[in-house]
C-alpha cells in the first residue's frame, strides 16, 4: 500500500482568505484522480502553512474551519485521506483544548510549522503539544514556514524565498530543537520533518566534527551525543523530490525505515518521477516498499494503540 505522507488540501473558506492558496489547492477531485491513477491508496493531508490567521481575525478562528473542514473531508473518504489538525499558536491557552477536539475529530496527525514569526519549536510554549504526542503516540509532521521565514528580512524573493529561506529555516527549526534539549525531553515523540529536513543531509557530517571541537573547548553545552545519533532517530519526508541522489545522500543521515514518500501535491504532481526516486535502484524491494507506505503505516499503528 502506497501512502502519501505530504498532501495538501485548503478547504475554501480558508483559501479565499490566503493569497496564495486558492484555485488547484482545494481540489480533492483532482487529488484523488492523480492517487487513483498512480496507485496510491492513501494521503496525508497537512496544513501549507499561510496568511489566513491574518485575514480571519487569529489562528483559533482558522483552527476552527480548517480542522473541522478536514475531518469532514476524511469521514467523506475515510479509506483515502489522512486528516492532521492545526492548533492556536497565538492563544496558549486553548491549545490544549484544540489537541482534544483534532483527537475527537478523528484527525490523526498534528501539523507544525517550523517556526512562528521567529519562534521556533524549542520555545515552552510547544511543550503542550509534545506531551500530548507523547501521551497519544500521534506523530507530529513539521512543514516549512512560508510567512517570515529565516532571512526574509534581508531578502525576500519569490524564488529564492521558497527555494532557499523555507529549506533554510526547516533546518534551523530542527536545530534549535536539538539545542533545546527537546528531541532528549520527548524521545518518544515521532517527528516528521519535511523536505528531507532542509540541508540536513549535506552538514550532518559538518554538525558531527564541529560539534565534536566545540565541546573539547567546551564552547557548545553537552548534548550527550553527537548531532546525528539524534537525526538518526527523526522522520523526514521526500516532499516530491524527484532525485534518487537526494535520497542517498538522506540515507547517509538516517536509514530507509525513517524515510517517507510524500508528493507534496499539488505544488508537485508529478507523482511519477517522485515515486521513481523512492522505488529507484539503490532501494531493495523492502525498503521500497517502507519508504512508499510500510514506515508511515507503522506510526498510525503506533497512534491507534
Amino acid at each position: 500500500m502506497t501512502i502519501d505522507a505530504h498532501s495538501h488540501y485548503m478547504p475554501p473558506q480558508v483559501a479565499q482568505n490566503t493569497a496564495f492558496f486558492k484555485q488547484f489547492w482545494s481540489d480533492a477531485d483532482g487529488q484523488l484522480r492523480l492517487m487513483d491513477e498512480h496507485h496510491v491508496s492513501q494521503a496525508v493531508l497537512l496544513y501549507p502553512t499561510s496568511d489566513a490567521h491574518i485575514n480571519m481575525g487569529g489562528w483559533g478562528n482558522v483552527c476552527a474551519v480548517y480542522n473541522q473542514a478536514i475531518s469532514d473531508l476524511v469521514k467523506q473518504y475515510p479509506q483515502r485521506f489522512i486528516g492532521a489538525g492545526i492548533i492556536p499558536v497565538d492563544s496558549p491557552d486553548q491549545i490544549s483544548g484544540e489537541l482534544n477536539r483534532i483527537e475527537d475529530l478523528g484527525l490523526k496527525v498534528i501539523s507544525l510549522a517550523s517556526s512562528y514569526n521567529g519562534v521556533y519549536l524549542d520555545d515552552e510554549l510547544f511543550f503542550q503539544v509534545y506531551e500530548f504526542a507523547r501521551n497519544t503516540n500521534m506523530p507530529i509532521h513539521v512543514h516549512p514556514q512560508i510567512m517570515n521565514p529565516i532571512g526574509e528580512d534581508r531578502v525576500r524573493d519569490p524564488l529564492l524565498s521558497p527555494v532557499l529561506e523555507y529549506v533554510f529555516d526547516m533546518s534551523m527549526c530542527i536545530g534549535k530543537m536539538m539545542m533545546g534539549g527537546v528531541f532528549l525531553k520527548y524521545p518518544e515523540v515521532n517527528f516528521i520533518f519535511a523536505h528531507y529536513g532542509g540541508v540536513l543531509p549535506i552538514v550532518k557530517e559538518r554538525f558531527d566534527t564541529t560539534y565534536a571541537m566545540l565541546r573539547q573547548r567546551n564552547f557548545v553545552k553537552d548534548l550527550t551525543k553527537l548531532p546525528g545519533e539524534y537525526l538518526k532517530n527523526m522522520y523526514f519526508d521526500m516532499s516530491g523530490s524527484k532525485s534518487a541522489a537526494t535520497l542517498m545522500l538522506a540515507l547517509e543521515m538516517t536509514d530507509c525505515s525513517r524515510i517517507l514518500w510524500g508528493s507534496d501535491f499539488p505544488a508537485n504532481r508529478n507523482f511519477a518521477a517522485s515515486l521513481g526516486a523512492a522505488s529507484s535502484a539503490i532501494l531493495s524491494t523492502e525498503e521500497r516498499r517502507l519508504v512508499c507506505g510500510g514506515n508511515f503505516s507503522r506510526l498510525l499503528e503506533n497512534n491507534c494503540k
